[in-house]
């Protein structure tokens, strides 16, 4: 909604937050909170009761006082999504997911199929990269984490794009046919033939596993099945410290998280 004030000739437009908007509260000491804004109270994890009214009432860039504590509200970015997101399963992190859909060569309007939910943050990666025409399904076995990764991507607001199936990836029948796939379990071999059936002639698999074992019997059987172009990375993350007069690597870095495998049906 906007508000338009007219003062000594001056006119000012003030765009406030809509109701079912995405907003990211920060605090002082630079924590995150996710919400929807809506009118009324609004419980939100990890921080307590917030007055939505208010909320809406307001900017981007305006700031709220909950409690003792005073909250910055931001447009979230996808990476400050992934950044608050519920978690039941160990996640895939940034630097491995971003590079996922460069590889699976996805974009708006592309189907993809993603074996193992876990907490939804590759889900949320996935979905928008093809949103908002493309879709993704989503095959998990355990309900416990499919409730984690539903409400995880509902607070992404990204459901639209997304259908997910409690059944076995590995065998399951998949009669749509897909741009790519991705497999995030501890057996991704035993579903590489149903990937290669499902993919379009030219589609992407993408395999990511911890272990360097796991690694090898999944090349193995990408290779076995037909996938060309098979080809592991793994993705190593280092910030620089930048200071005046002095540059130098920080000492601590996001190491060994696992191994990404990519092959293409040719």
């Amino acid at each position: 909604m906007c508000i338009v004030l007219l003062f000594m000739g001056i006119c000012w437009v003030i765009v406030l937050i809509e109701e079912g908007s995405r907003v990211l509260l920060i605090d002082d000491r630079g924590r995150r909170h996710l919400l929807e804004a809506a009118q009324g109270m609004i419980e939100v994890r990890s921080l307590g009761v917030v007055d939505g009214t208010c909320i809406c009432h307001s900017s981007y860039g305006d700031t709220i006082t909950v409690g003792t504590r005073r909250l910055l509200l931001v447009r979230p970015s996808l990476k400050d999504i992934l950044s608050t997101v519920e978690r039941k399963a160990q996640i895939i992190l940034p630097k491995d997911g971003f590079t996922i859909p460069h590889h699976l060569d996805i974009a708006c309007g592309s189907k993809v199929i993603e074996g193992g939910v876990g907490s939804g943050a590759l889900t949320i990666v996935l979905l928008r990269s093809v949103a908002p025409e493309g879709k993704v399904y989503s095959y998990e076995l355990r309900e416990d984490h499919a409730s984690v990764a539903r409400r995880n991507v509902r607070r992404a607001g990204l459901e639209g794009c997304w259908e997910l199936r409690i059944a076995d990836v590995c065998t399951a029948r998949i009669d749509e046919e897909v741009d790519a796939a991705v497999l995030d379990m501890p057996n991704p071999w035993d579903a590489v033939e149903n990937m290669h059936r499902t993919l379009r002639h030219g589609g992407h698999l993408c395999c990511y596993v911890p272990n360097a074992n796991q690694l090898e019997s999944t090349v193995s059987s990408m290779r076995c099945c037909g996938f060309r172009e098979v080809v592991s990375i793994e993705n190593l993350q280092r910030e620089m410290l930048v200071h005046e007069g002095g540059v130098r690597p920080s000492s601590e870095m996001v190491g060994h998280t696992g191994y990404l495998a990519f092959g293409r049906k040719l």
